[in-house]
């Protein structure tokens, strides 16, 4: 497999900070369109002109409030393009952002604006605005809330219709004010502070410089694999490091962005935006390949039946190919009449542009990749985390591996430590972690590499292969090791109404699961089985929901070996929930909190 050829210089002549990559992003791509939002049932548009208005506003605005540089300035919202507004003008002030989840409970997002000491918080609504009234005497250093919906109170919290007119204030006095404040911004100063949505313990803020979203973005546009003409669309937390270097990508590429946080109504967007690519976690590539699968599973008899044959036929065709074998002539007329009758119409789902989706967050399936890659759909793996700005190795369109998550980003170095444990050296890796010098000098270490607890392997082409996190491994009491997240990606690959599956036996003598059921699919299914009507709980603690489970379980436990085979599981009556504290923002299960929620039924197991 001959390697990519990737632009150096684009690495090499990277602006100096993401402030003044915003600027020349305005001044490059002035009349093109940049972002694209709802308002109510349609879609409104906005240049790069219009926004570097806007952030020029907003920027003087802080300004006015005093705002100094490296001071921070949080934002709690959903991901919407006020969110990306008010993260550039923060930056463009020279300031750094630090990013709260809108989910998170009030003593958590007190803990994260007293840590890192914000000035100033843009807040979504007033749900957000009252969990800071709420927490007021515990954030002496915040000074001024400014809020998305909802009005201000005179005093304490202003619009943001209200800080752009201070701003514009300010620059009717400065016109200079704003360039001032960005002509002062080294490429190691702090640009974000995210706090970590860790699996377990508390938050750790991650502090992350200019220099490390700008190198995130020129390696993704080295790659040409973008470019202006692209439409992204983007409903991924921008409290994730996720989300915010996709934000890096569009500023160094020029293309347009769609935006629309709500999870739910992702489907429908795609339909109505029809985007070119789009990035997000794994749950929502499960979510999408069992929605279709159960769907055509309703419609049973012929449709049924030439649905199964169109993969079997497609994942053929494509194992073909990727071994680079010919395609026999009567099974690429198949291939090519299903193409029409069958994958066309799963394509058309996502808006039927798509040329690609980014996985990131968590590992993805490989069976569900498959799937998708056999209806035309390719979906790019890629990995990172917090600690190095998000973006470490991605697969290329014309160079992936299933299976992987791709070849170093140009400029990352990758290597396989101790314990195969990966470690990642490059200009995107933290700073280290606010007020945490002991936590910092465990996870970096004296020659620049970050230790990320994932275990891992390359391969002769230089593909990264991630096992799962070091600690999420286990040793039965038998002494033998277990891998969750392999056989967790395996059930939901073979159990399209699987929300959740979580593998338990640490020094246990054999192990035990904790299933969840997706409620939209169970909801379909009480349908095609006379429960319609029936509440969740009732649906999946019926008989047939448990021996349909059952069934599903005995076919993961043929494909593992004898000592990872589940025995026994239990399937709770509720989804686990980001608001429960079962999830992280970016949905990964904290096994710790379901260990312990369910620890008594748990045991029952082993009794």
């Amino acid at each position: 497999m001959s390697a990519i050829k990737y632009d150096l210089a684009a690495i090499e002549n990277r602006p100096p900070n993401m402030a003044v990559q915003f600027v020349e992003r305005v001044k490059a791509s002035a009349d093109r369109e940049a972002f694209r939002y709802p308002v109510g049932e349609s879609w409104e548009s906005m240049s790069w002109r219009e926004a570097g208005d806007h952030v020029d506003k907003l920027a003087a605005g802080l300004l006015a409030l005093g705002i100094e540089p490296q001071q921070r300035v949080g934002i709690a919202a959903g991901t919407r393009y006020e969110w990306i507004l008010a993260d550039l003008a923060i930056m463009c002030a020279g300031a750094a952002t630090t990013t709260v989840y809108p989910t998170t409970i009030a003593q958590d997002v007190a803990y994260i604006l007293a840590d890192s000491e914000c000035r100033i918080v843009f807040a979504e609504d007033d749900i957000q605005v009252a969990k800071l009234v709420e927490q007021r005497s515990e954030l002496p250093h915040l000074r001024h809330v400014i809020v998305f919906d909802g009005a201000g109170d005179g005093d304490w919290v202003m619009t943001l219709a209200e800080l752009e007119a201070k701003g514009a204030e300010l620059l009717a006095s400065d016109p200079e004010a704003v360039r001032t404040a960005i002509s002062k911004i080294a490429p190691d100063d702090l640009a974000t502070l995210i706090y970590t949505s860790g699996t377990t313990g508390r938050s750790k803020g991650v502090r992350l410089k200019h220099s490390s979203w700008t190198y995130e973005g020129a390696s993704i546009a080295a790659q040409n694999i973008l470019s202006e003409d692209d439409l992204q669309f983007l409903w991924l937390p921008m409290a994730h490091s996720f989300g915010k270097v996709l934000l890096s990508a569009q500023l160094a590429i020029g293309f347009a962005t769609a935006i629309d946080g709500r999870v739910e109504k992702i489907v429908d967007n795609l339909g109505v935006v029809r985007p070119t690519f789009m990035g997000a976690a794994p749950r929502i590539f499960e979510k999408a390949h069992g929605k279709i699968v159960t769907m055509q599973a309703a419609e049973g008899g012929v449709k049924e039946k030439l649905f199964k044959k169109a993969f079997e036929v497609g994942l053929k065709v494509d194992k073909l190919k990727l071994e680079g074998k010919p395609v026999p002539f009567l099974l690429g007329k198949q291939h090519a009449l299903f193409d029409k009758l069958v994958f066309s119409k799963v394509r058309e789902r996502f808006g039927g542009r798509v040329r690609f989706f980014i996985s990131g967050s968590a590992a993805l399936n490989r069976e569900i990749a498959e799937w998708f890659h056999a209806a035309g759909i390719l979906i790019l793996e890629g990995y990172g985390m917090t600690e190095n700005a998000a973006g470490a190795a991605v697969n290329h369109p014309h160079h992936y591996k299933m299976g992987t998550v791709g070849p170093a980003l140009p400029g990352t170095e990758i290597k396989i430590g101790e314990g195969d444990e990966v470690l990642l050296r490059g200009p995107h890796i933290m700073e280290g972690y606010h007020n945490l010098p002991e936590e910092t000098s465990r996870t970096l270490d004296a020659d620049g590499w970050l230790h990320t607890g994932d275990k891992g392997s390359l391969d002769e082409d230089g593909f990264l292969t991630i096992t799962g996190r070091i600690k999420e491994l286990f040793k039965t009491s038998g002494g033998k090791y277990v891998v969750p997240p392999a056989i967790e990606s395996q059930f939901k690959a073979l159990c399209p109404y699987a929300s959740q599956f979580i593998v338990i036996g640490a020094e246990r003598n054999f192990c035990i699961a904790v299933i969840t059921l997706d409620p939209d699919a169970m909801a379909m299914w009480a349908a095609e089985n006379g429960m319609e009507g029936k509440s969740y709980a009732e649906i999946v603690s019926s008989d047939k929901v448990k021996a349909m489970v059952g069934d599903y379980v005995d076919q993961l436990n043929t494909r593992l070996n004898r000592w990872e085979t589940v025995k026994k599981w239990i399937l709770l009556d509720h989804d686990l929930s980001i608001e429960s504290g079962e999830l992280t923002p970016s949905m990964k299960v904290k096994r710790n909190v379901v260990e312990e929620k369910y620890r008594e039924q748990i045991d029952a197991l082993y009794a």
